[in-house]
């Protein structure tokens, strides 16, 4: 049987919840794990850096070197790095699908493209790491609907979705009106600390 406990455990080092079922887990225990966790330690500048790129990654659920790519994207764009950063990210396929409420964490969004089951502009994509771009459409594609993901997906159950996103629950469908900004993206993260690592 799974549980959720690894994801339980990264959810209390790094100080938040990562999925629903963790939530609770989190609530009664939160604090690190380990003998250890409860006792309060003072961290260095790099270490508080550190934590708060590995809390931006968890939550995307991506690699240090994808990171690292979106951070060099970011960085290369002229404006505010941390914001460019969250926005490139944002604009990843998985991270899409589950703003739109498609999916109900970013594992199970990422599942969903690998397995062939998201198509872009009517075309099938299966990296979850495809940007998209404003005026792109993503939908389930028609074999998949049925499945009860999808069937619970298409009742509402997930649906937060943001302004900048055009959401048709109904037919599972949805649209990238914009560009999002920072206030609108659901992400625990001061970023600057995230660039401040990078650039060290």
């Amino acid at each position: 049987m799974n549980t959720p406990r690894p994801k339980v455990r990264l959810s209390r080092r790094l100080g938040l919840a990562l999925t629903p079922k963790a939530v609770s887990y989190f609530e009664r225990r939160p604090y690190p794990p380990g003998e250890h966790g409860r006792k309060r330690k003072q961290q260095s500048d790099y270490s508080t850096r550190l934590l708060e790129k590995q809390r931006l990654r968890a939550q995307y659920d991506v690699s240090e070197t994808q990171l690292r790519r979106a951070f060099d994207r970011a960085r290369r764009t002229g404006g505010k790095t941390g914001e460019a950063l969250i926005q490139d990210l944002e604009s990843r396929l998985d991270a899409t699908v589950l703003r739109a409420g498609f999916a109900r964490t970013i594992y199970q969004a990422r599942q969903f493209v690998t397995h062939q089951h998201v198509l872009v502009n009517g075309r099938r994509v299966d990296r979850p790491s495809y940007r998209l771009r404003p005026g792109d459409w993503i939908s389930i594609a028609e074999r998949s609907r049925a499945k009860e993901p999808f069937q619970v997906a298409a009742s509402g159950a997930h649906a937060q979705p943001p302004a900048y996103l055009e959401v048709r629950l109904a037919d599972l469908t949805a649209r990238v009106e914009r560009v999002p900004a920072r206030d609108e993206v659901p992400v625990i993260c001061e970023e600057q600390l995230v660039v401040e690592y990078y650039s060290r």
